[in-house]
């Protein structure tokens, strides 16, 4: 997907940092102009698989795996494809060998990857290539790959379903299958049977970027026997999330089209019921239905026995952040052993913004979870979190220990009689009787709102901290309540966090969502004439902002009663309801202010409502409850002593709240993101 945004200049693209080079891995042909960097581990490290097997003389084969299910209804069960790719050495020595699994519904109609990578096949439907580089880099190090066609696309039977049961069982009946649990065939349409137990250990571990990983997760959810491990990037936890928040519809907000856009020409002609099924199962009120508890995984994560590797951008409008922090938190409540990965990204796979030690790392996650090697993945810090472009901290357990939730009120902040301003956010209650009143327009949204910060402006109602003493950390999901009188029977709400401080912070909103696609590649496995190891390089592509958005969360009014069925509002009445907001790590700087900014429909992200409510906040009724690391007592440490001075990078000015005395703001409104609505989820 692709957004803009206008802001200032744009900062001089910096260059990530190479992976250390070392010896080609395995037989590699590298085609011309490109170079070889792999993450190749040092002699005499910790034990781990190394390329020692043929990647050119490896079995590549397809399979059709049973699901079981008739979902074309062509009174046959559907078979979904299965292309291998697997060393040949092993199962001549009579060993068995672990498979690396990426179940996606995106290999024929859009591609994979940075690149777009498709399958490729030779004349006689033997596949040649798999996109991306997991079968380039493992294959040689004793994995097996395989790239299962969801159900309705490419070679697959079925209609696909957009993340229901179609979608679960094409992926979780391919593991039964390693396990010798299902039915496979050599054929589409035969009967003769093809068996995977005789090299397949049924080790599986799952990855993918977006729709692929959500599989994954839905798949772990099952509590199927034999996946070992998942590594969702960027993934929904919850379908309904991705269409709606709290009743207020997001951009496009049904999942039927996405089922034609991934279905094969042959699964459009026979699926049209399936789509009109989902159409009417999903409706753009945003009530809740039994067809979203179908495609909801976090209700079931307490059957997860996998491991999880979660990687997410935390500006990923997209696939919001908001998918991961609520898989997270589930899977904690469980026990369920997890990593992370945080980006300042928006839908980026990590491949794209730290390849050299995303490969390194997943290499010793599937070394550790799929082979069983004791390399002490296990034991290192659960969170890497990315600060600003390229530069990484971690933490032993996220969100770090000491992180208590902290409510923070909002109060009006001008005395009577002085100059209109943005209200105060701090922890004093406001007086009883205090209010604050915006009036919805579509036309503009967070970004706006947040460069309007201290001028009282009609479109939003804004609170801000003092500059802050201390640097601040929120790391969690955070949630707003408010109590709110509408003018209309209906309203929708926003609630943003914002720092308000320049930055350099990854240029989410362009074309790349903070990446730049470079010229020259690097390798990355081996490779063969038909499916290259070698991919374009990227790096940080920057911008330089005077705010930078924390977190965000959308809710419709209506839902005040019950967050699964919206209800006309009785004008003049007020309501409370809590939105909930995306997780996010992010420090505010000393320096800095901390601003929480209530408004309607937020622009490009949320749909707005059928009319064009005023409304009014009880600001005594109204609260922010953030995760805060040291808790109550950091934010006041914060808020307390003398702020530092800041300076702005590459010349950006400070927002007027941080200039000095009769200093000039500066412009008043930015353009928010861009949100197309189509190839969503990819």
């Amino acid at each position: 997907m692709r957004k803009r945004i206008t802001r200032g200049a744009r900062a001089p693209y910096g260059t990530l940092v190479a992976a250390a080079t070392a010896a080609l891995l395995a037989t590699l042909v590298t085609p011309a102009g490109a170079r070889t960097d792999p993450a190749a581990p040092a002699a005499g490290s910790v034990r781990e698989s190394r390329p020692v097997h043929s990647y050119a003389d490896a079995v590549r084969e397809s399979v059709w795996v049973d699901t079981g299910l008739d979902g074309d209804g062509d009174g046959r069960a559907d078979r979904v494809a299965v292309d291998v790719v697997r060393p040949r050495e092993p199962a001549a020595a009579g060993r068995k060998i672990p498979v690396i699994m990426d179940a996606s519904p995106y290999y024929a109609c859009c591609g994979r990857g940075n690149e777009g990578q498709k399958k490729t096949y030779d004349a006689d439907g033997k596949p040649v290539q798999f996109p991306l580089y997991y079968d380039n880099y493992f294959v040689p190090r004793g994995y097996a790959f395989v790239a299962v066609d969801l159900a309705g696309t490419n070679r697959s039977d079925g209609c696909d379903d957009v993340g229901g049961r179609s979608d679960v069982r094409s992926a979780k009946a391919v593991v039964d299958w390693l396990n010798g649990r299902a039915r496979g065939y050599t054929t589409r349409t035969g009967t003769v049977p093809a068996r995977a137990t005789g090299w397949s250990t049924g080790n599986v571990g799952m990855i993918g970027k977006s729709w692929d990983g959500t599989v994954a997760n839905g798949v772990a959810a099952t509590g199927v026997e034999g996946l070992k491990t998942i590594v969702p990037i960027g993934a929904i936890s919850s379908w309904y999330d991705y269409f709606h928040s709290q009743g207020a519809p997001l951009y496009d907000a049904n999942p039927s089209w996405l089922s034609d856009y991934v279905d094969s020409p042959e699964a459009r002609a026979r699926c049209a019921a399936v789509q009109d099924r989902i159409t009417a199962a999903t409706p753009y009120s945003g009530d809740w239905t039994a067809t979203w508890s179908e495609r909801d995984h976090v209700k079931d994560a307490h059957k997860v026995r996998a491991s999880v590797f979660a990687v997410h951008g935390q500006q990923d409008l997209n696939v919001r952040a908001g998918q991961f922090g609520k898989w997270w938190d589930a899977l904690a409540a469980h026990g369920v052993e997890r990593k992370v990965w945080l980006s300042q990204t928006g839908h980026v796979d990590p491949f794209d913004f730290r390849r050299a030690d995303w490969v390194r790392t997943l290499h010793r996650w599937f070394d550790h979870y799929l082979l069983g090697y004791d390399n002490g993945i296990d034991r290192e810090p659960a969170a890497d979190i990315e600060r600003a472009p390229d530069r990484w901290t971690t933490d032993r357990h996220w969100p770090p220990r000491g992180t208590a939730t902290t409510t923070l009120r909002p109060a009006p902040g001008a005395a009577p009689g002085a100059a209109a301003g943005p209200g105060v956010l701090g922890r004093a209650p406001a007086a009883p009787g205090s209010t604050a009143t915006f009036t919805d327009d579509p036309a503009l949204g967070e970004l706006d709102w947040a460069a309007r910060i201290d001028t009282a402006t009609p479109e939003k109602a804004g609170f801000v901290t003092r500059p802050l003493s201390r640097d601040l950390r929120i790391a969690g999901s955070s949630r707003v309540t408010v109590t709110a009188t509408p003018t209309t029977a209906t309203a929708h709400l926003s609630a943003v966090l914002v720092d308000l401080g320049p930055a350099t912070i990854r240029d989410y909103a362009a074309a790349g969502e903070g990446i730049t696609t470079l010229a020259h590649r690097t390798c990355w496995g081996a490779s063969t004439p038909g499916d290259s190891a070698c991919f374009k390089e990227t790096e940080a592509r920057t911008a330089d902002v005077p705010h930078t958005v924390v977190s965000r969360g959308w809710a419709d009014l209506g839902t005040w009663a019950d967050p699964r069925k919206g209800r006309p509002l009785t004008p003049g009445r007020a309501y409370t309801l809590t939105l909930d907001l995306a997780a996010a790590d992010h420090v505010v700087p000393a320096g800095h202010r901390l601003a929480l900014i209530v408004g309607g429909t937020d622009r490009d992200l949320l749909d707005p409502p059928s009319t064009t409510p005023t409304l009014t906040l009880d600001l005594a009724r109204t609260r922010a409850e953030l995760p805060l690391v040291g808790g109550a007592g950091a934010f006041v440490r914060a808020t307390t002593g003398p702020a530092p001075a800041v300076s702005a990078p590459n010349g950006l000015r400070p927002p007027s709240g941080l200039l000095p005395p009769g200093a000039s703001a500066p412009p008043a409104a930015v353009a928010g993101p861009r949100l197309p609505g189509a190839g969503a989820a990819r």
